[in-house]
């Protein structure tokens, strides 16, 4: 399977889990899946407003991966499900 196939694969996956991950784990994951998905954050995104502690968590850690390819976000979104698919 191709790494888009793969990570199409690992989206389905991560909704599928047993476990809820933490929420260091889902900020993660998310940030990793938006880098994947649409590349570095925009610009012109807008910050969200410093009470609206979720976005601004959300804003923050996809920011914080400014740089990095798609394919590589891809990989280790996918790796990141793998870990949390292994037995605790």
């Amino acid at each position: 399977m191709s790494l888009k196939e793969n990570f199409e694969t690992a989206v389905k996956e991560s909704k599928e889990l047993t476990k809820r991950p933490d929420n260091e784990t889902l900020l993660k994951l998310y940030s990793l899946y938006k880098q994947a998905t649409d590349g570095d954050i925009s610009p012109d995104t807008p910050v969200p407003n410093m009470f609206d502690f979720v976005n601004k968590a959300k804003y923050e850690a996809w920011k914080s991966l400014t740089g990095i390819t798609p394919d590589t976000a891809m990989a280790d979104y996918i790796d990141l499900i793998e870990q949390l698919k292994r037995p605790a």
